[in-house]
This record gives structure tokens, C-alpha cells and sequence, in this order.
């Protein structure tokens, strides 16, 4: 089976997550954290702050390593590398995503996450004080 290793950012702003829903593919309408795949020679890190750029066209400061995630789908296996980060530039643009949102604790639960991307929901929930 087929390994794609990507990077997450689990953006937080004050109490709340910004989740981004798929536009495409497989998972369209499903939510995820926004990220993307590690381009060679790249740190995680160097790689997250490219991919939201790219994704959202804001700056953002990777603030803390929260886990990797492994996970697997029908046709791939995901090792995820997820980070808690913060805003440093503007709003963010949706450039690939259909729909956005900032998520309180309570309501982390409201979409529908992709598999991977939901075992996530318990740390977060920890690392906002919950």
C-alpha cells in the first residue's frame, strides 16, 4: 500500500479551530485540517507554513509539535504530522477549500471529519483546556 506523508495545522485562534472543508476528490465535503504533502528537503515545519500559504494565503507560526497521526484509507496509508499553530498574517482565503469555519470546543464535533483528521478531535480538546 501506497504511503502519503503530509503535515497539519490545527490553527487556533483564542478558544477556536479553523477547519476546512475538501472541495474535491474522494473525501469532497468532508473537513480536515488544512496541509498538505512534504515536498523533498523540507522540514514539517517549512512545509506547513508553504501549504497554508498556498491553501489560504495567510502567515502562520507552527507554535507546538501535537502528533502524528497514522492512518489507513482504502488506497493509502497517511502518516500526518500535526502542529498547533497561530495566525500571523490576515484572514484566511479559501484557494482550494469549498467552505471554512473557527470551531469552539463544543462544536468541534459539528462537521464531518475525514477519519484521520478526527482522531485529532481529543487532543485538541485537551490542548484548549477541556
Amino acid at each position: 500500500m501506497k504511503t502519503v506523508e503530509v503535515v497539519a495545522a490545527i490553527i487556533r485562534q483564542d478558544d477556536r479551530i479553523f477547519a476546512t472543508q475538501r472541495g474535491y476528490g474522494d473525501w469532497k465535503d468532508w473537513w480536515e485540517f488544512p496541509g498538505g504533502k512534504m515536498e523533498a528537503g523540507e522540514t514539517p515545519e517549512e512545509a506547513l507554513v508553504r501549504e497554508i500559504r498556498e491553501e489560504l494565503s495567510t502567515e502562520i507560526s507552527v507554535d507546538k509539535f501535537l502528533c502524528t497521526i497514522d492512518w489507513d484509507y482504502p488506497a493509502f496509508h497517511l502518516t500526518m504530522h500535526c502542529y498547533m499553530c497561530s495566525l500571523r498574517g490576515g484572514a484566511p482565503q479559501l484557494n482550494e477549500h469549498e467552505a471554512a469555519r473557527w470551531l469552539s470546543t463544543a462544536g468541534l464535533n459539528s462537521v464531518r471529519w475525514l477519519p484521520a483528521d478526527d482522531q485529532l478531535l481529543p487532543l485538541i480538546a485537551r490542548e484548549l483546556g477541556c
